[in-house]
């Protein structure tokens, strides 16, 4: 494939020019400095619970979709290493697992209040904590992609989160993965923020849509907070 043809394809998986720009970056400075800088891209939206969009879909027999707690056996085929998942429980986070005839096939992770993330210094804190949440590290095990376990799972998660009172469920998703940000789209998630992060070794230099808008640190310490609202609850319009 010759550049203008590999530009044009990255150009059109990203579904912009700017972002396709961005990623070549990011993949540059990564082999430039061994994997010790980065560009980190990410669009924090808001799904509401009681999704009408997954009304259709419809429950089978040998999917089951349970609340899992810190003790329980289905923990040892979790993809996250074990010292994760036991600080995730640790921090009051809830997780949903699905199985499929018994086997797992993948979770949801549900954080109230606030979440630390895991890939920049970056805390993301919910300024309704009561009717909302926020939902990361979905994950589906690759031989149960191409089916509807995905949206099995997210129907019982989000029907049981409505159930609970939370109206919104929030996260953020990487800027650089165009199939989960037109899965989201798809499912009518309301963009009410972005952040860019550049990591280079220690430090890290974020702007964002939402204040602080710019932060710099050195400091392995030092994490920029983000507080991030569902739709029409005090966040600029993005």
């Amino acid at each position: 494939m010759s550049p203008l043809a590999h530009w044009r394809a990255l150009s059109a998986e990203h579904g912009h020019a700017g972002v396709a720009m961005l990623y070549l970056l990011h993949r540059l400075l990564q082999q430039a400095s061994g994997g010790r800088a980065a560009i980190v891209p990410y669009l924090m939206v808001a799904q509401r619970t009681g999704n009408p969009a997954l009304a259709d879909v419809k429950a089978d027999v040998g999917t089951v979709v349970r609340r899992v707690g810190p003790d329980d056996p289905l923990l040892a085929a979790f993809p996250r290493p074990a010292e994760v998942t036991a600080q995730r429980f640790a921090d009051g986070a809830a997780c949903y697992a699905a199985t499929v005839k018994g086997v797992f096939a993948g979770h949801i992770w549900i954080a109230r209040g606030h979440y630390v993330e895991d890939e920049v210094r970056c805390t993301y804190e919910i300024t309704a904590p009561t009717t909302a949440v926020w939902d990361f590290d979905v994950y589906i095990e690759p031989r149960f992609r191409l089916g509807r376990t995905m949206a099995r799972l997210w129907k019982a998660v989000d029907t049981q989160l409505h159930e609970e009172g939370a109206r919104w469920s929030l996260s953020r998703i990487s800027g650089f993965n165009p199939l989960s940000l037109r899965s989201h789209a798809r499912l009518g998630a309301i963009p009410v923020g972005w952040a860019l992060f550049l990591v280079v070794g220690r430090c890290q230099l974020a702007v964002s849509s939402l204040s602080p808008w710019a932060h710099f640190s050195c400091r392995a310490g030092t994490r920029v907070r983000y507080q991030v609202s569902a739709p029409f609850a005090g966040n600029r319009r993005v």
